[in-house]
């Protein structure tokens, strides 16, 4: 029997691109919920991410709700990951209205 479990990243890869997502891109993952997914968040944090989709909790009214957004295509080099981020929030803010500002460096 194939292994269809997603491919993962090393601990310290996961880290730091959730110290760096909910440091520099608080706002960017907060629009990502709330574009893709519909639900009325406040604020989203990134907990982890996986070959298959990135994982947040988003704060609502209602409390804390995991979230899982998928990547277009499964990943397995940690540059992929920044093209599906860039991706992803240019779809959740082209789902909003908002114009997508482009980030230079990150």
């Amino acid at each position: 029997m194939a292994d269809t479990s997603a491919p993962t990243f090393p601990p310290d890869v996961v880290e730091a691109i959730c110290r760096h997502m909910n440091g520099d891109h608080a706002d960017d993952c907060r629009t990502m919920v709330v574009g893709l997914t519909g639900i009325p968040a406040t604020g989203a944090t990134m907990t982890g991410l996986d070959g298959d989709q990135a994982y947040l909790i988003a704060d609502t009214p209602d409390g804390p709700v995991d979230v899982a957004l998928p990547w277009s295509q499964q990943l397995t080099d940690r540059a992929q990951v920044r093209v599906e981020v860039v991706r992803l929030h240019e779809e959740a803010c082209r789902a909003l209205g908002i114009e997508v500002a482009t980030s230079e460096g990150h």
